[in-house]
């Protein structure tokens, strides 16, 4: 197996050698995968900010007035934190850190910038995610089939493995600007930034 080192790897797309890491193939797959997961983060903040009738109706949306937690954390019935998510739905904080985290995750993953930062709030984001939606339990807590297909590995898990995987393969530096970030001063003195 060929071994690639770190400085070798901001120029991952252009090795086509047979036993290399990515091929140029590979990593554009990967910037196409890093865009579309990051508009997964994005346009979850433009619709809970502008209320585009998707999961958010226009009347509902946070420049309206609306909470983009309210809803989902007080529907929340299933699992250890119910009670938790409930108290902190709609608070002014808990809207802010969530829709600060989409913007900037969605952001950074499109950008191709922070991969690390952006693969750590989007795991951590996910968790709390899994979490109130608990989907380890059968029934809800007042015993209605809770709609889980799968105890552990479903989209918060692949959200968080995915966004983990691009920041290891340094996938914004195939059509993003990892590299030119990678190369800022800041950035080369701080490398959990890039």
């Amino acid at each position: 197996m060929t071994t690639i080192s770190r400085g070798a790897a901001a120029h991952l797309e252009h090795v086509e050698a047979p036993g290399a890491m990515l091929t140029k193939a590979a990593a554009r797959a990967l910037a196409v995968f890093r865009i579309s997961l990051g508009f997964v983060f994005l346009w979850a903040f433009l619709d809970k900010t502008f209320g585009f009738g998707y999961a958010t109706p226009a009347e509902r949306a946070w420049i309206n007035g609306g909470s983009p937690t309210k809803g989902f954390l007080s529907s929340v019935d299933i699992g250890p934190f119910e009670g938790t998510a409930h108290a902190i739905a709609g608070e002014p904080w808990a809207n802010w850190l969530f829709m600060l985290g989409m913007l900037g995750i969605g952001l950074a993953l499109i950008l191709g910038i922070g991969m690390r930062l952006a693969a750590a709030a989007a795991t951590l984001m996910m968790a709390f995610m899994w979490f109130a939606e608990f989907p380890l339990a059968q029934h809800t807590s007042s015993g209605k089939p809770s709609g889980s297909t799968n105890p552990i590995t479903d989209y918060h898990y692949m959200y968080a493995a995915g966004a983990i995987a691009l920041a290891l393969t340094y996938a914004g530096h195939t059509w993003g600007l990892g590299r030119w970030w990678a190369g800022l001063p800041f950035v080369q003195h701080h490398r959990w930034l890039i």
